[in-house]
């Protein structure tokens, strides 16, 4: 049972809708009783940082997933989901994210911003959510990106402005997509049905 993490983000809906198409079995997580119930968490977001990080905390969401982490259950964070996952963010000086990853998260330096499209990524390494050898394009919608302290956290890229940037990142079972699988088509329902498997 994959738990969506409930804290008001703005894709919540499409993430529930691709599991449905899916048949993967979900529910909506709104109080750390309800991460209790389930054996995968599924933090979706589209939103700001700072707001994102006071809901988690005013419903008891942030440790309730810090313990359920712990206890080894697998996490994916999607677009504000990711960057959730890190200590900070440019977004919001002075927050603290879930610090599940070391790192931060920083304004995109790129012509135009938000970056938003269709962008090819290639994995670095492998990872549980997408075949190795695997070429695949998803979309992006988004404004800052992950600044890794460690490097080996990184999974994936995707070039923007003749750069290579954080796609996917994460380690044994946290993970972090940058773009929204809900929203890509076959390649990101593949995805988030590994995601189910892994």
């Amino acid at each position: 049972m994959i738990g969506v993490i409930d804290y008001g983000a703005g894709n919540l809906q499409s993430v529930t809708n691709a599991l449905q198409h899916l048949e993967l079995p979900s529910r909506s997580c709104v109080t750390p009783d309800d991460l209790a119930r389930v054996d995968r968490l599924l933090l979706p977001g589209v939103g700001q940082f700072g707001a994102a990080v006071r809901r988690l905390a005013g419903n008891g969401l942030d440790e309730a997933i810090l313990e359920r982490v712990q206890a080894g259950v697998p996490l994916l964070g999607i677009c504000l989901g990711l960057q959730l996952l890190f200590r900070q963010s440019d977004e919001a000086a002075g927050l603290m994210g879930l610090e599940l990853l070391p790192g931060r998260t920083v304004r995109i330096e790129a012509k135009i911003v938000p970056h938003m499209g269709w962008n090819r990524v290639t994995l670095t390494r492998p990872c549980p959510l997408i075949d190795e050898g695997e070429t695949s394009y998803f979309y992006f919608a988004h404004s800052y990106v992950a600044h890794l302290d460690w490097p080996q956290l990184l999974a994936g890229t995707t070039e923007l402005d003749g750069r290579e940037i954080p796609a996917i990142v994460g380690r044994e079972r946290i993970w972090g997509v940058q773009f929204h699988p809900e929203k890509s088509g076959s390649a990101g329902l593949a995805l988030l049905r590994r995601f189910a498997e892994c």
